[in-house]
């Protein structure tokens, strides 16, 4: 259940969304909501609903967060180069999982950088 309140987060910030929009949004506090994202109050299925559809995403991905569901690392030509996946430069997980890993960083970079 943990990962769920991250994966909140994350998708919150993926989306570009603020605590205070996505409080809004659900009739809740700003103090409340965070809560939510830092694990310390239970969620309802229902809960779980609304925020999934204020985030845009399908609840089953919220509640089985994986970052290459956003940046689809293993079909990403751009990523990957050009040619066949068999030929890239991800021979193992070890290296998408670094590679993924140092995605979630870039973009920290970048959200921090347009505040």
């Amino acid at each position: 259940m943990e990962e769920l309140y991250k994966n909140i987060k994350k998708f919150r910030e993926i989306k570009n969304l603020t605590r205070e929009q996505v409080a809004s949004k659900i009739g809740m506090s700003v103090s409340g909501y965070s809560k939510i994202e830092r694990g310390e109050v239970d969620l309802t299925i229902s809960r779980v609903e609304e925020i999934s559809k204020i985030l845009n995403i399908e609840i089953e991905k919220l509640m089985n967060f994986d970052v290459s569901q956003i940046f689809n690392v293993s079909n990403n030509k751009l990523v990957q180069g050009v040619g066949k996946a068999e030929n890239n430069h991800f021979h193992n997980d070890d290296y998408r999982e670094k590679y993924i890993i140092m995605l979630e960083e870039e973009n920290k970079r970048l959200k921090e950088k347009l505040l």
